[in-house]
């Protein structure tokens, strides 16, 4: 179960009024030190930066591949455990537009995780530990400790008896 915080839209999009529920400068200094973040080629450069800079909740040795994206508007909202990596082109998003409502939730990926490529994690997700999501995967729902996950939809095994 996704934990989401719902904000309903007052007869038009909320994409269109985006700057009534967040600042533009907020948005324009993440947007720069995230695309400096995605090309930086050190992974401990990067983890000082998004700490620093964005308030990105990383453990000890969490590493960011190339082209990892954090949400562009709340990335404060993404806690990610010790010893974790996150894949290339990864995106974790906390923050949502739908036609009548606007949804913002945490997300938490555990200590030791592994996130392949390319890998969609949905707002108000929870990724336990010693997880490992499969490439390509779209992560819309928790991830118990110990799984293997991968797949649209999500499919979760349990690593219990490799």
């Amino acid at each position: 179960m996704r934990r989401l915080k719902r904000i309903k839209a007052a007869g038009v999009n909320p994409l269109w009024n985006m700057y009534q529920t967040i600042s533009r400068f907020k948005v324009v200094r993440n947007f720069i030190v995230i695309e400096i973040g995605r090309y930086c080629p050190s992974t401990k450069w990067k983890h000082r930066l998004y700490n620093t800079l964005l308030g990105m909740k990383l453990g000890d040795n969490v590493s960011l591949a190339f082209k990892a994206m954090p949400d562009l508007m709340h990335p404060e909202r993404i806690h990610i455990g010790k010893n974790s990596i996150i894949g290339y082109n990864t995106v974790i998003l906390t923050h949502e537009y739908l036609v009548d409502e606007y949804r913002i939730g945490d997300v938490r990926i555990g200590r030791d995780t592994m996130v392949g490529a390319n890998v969609t994690i949905l707002p108000g997700v929870v990724i336990g530990d010693h997880a490992i999501i499969g490439a390509g995967s779209v992560v819309s729902k928790d991830v118990p400790d110990h799984s293997i996950c991968y797949g649209n939809p999500l499919i979760v095994r349990s690593r219990n008896n490799e």
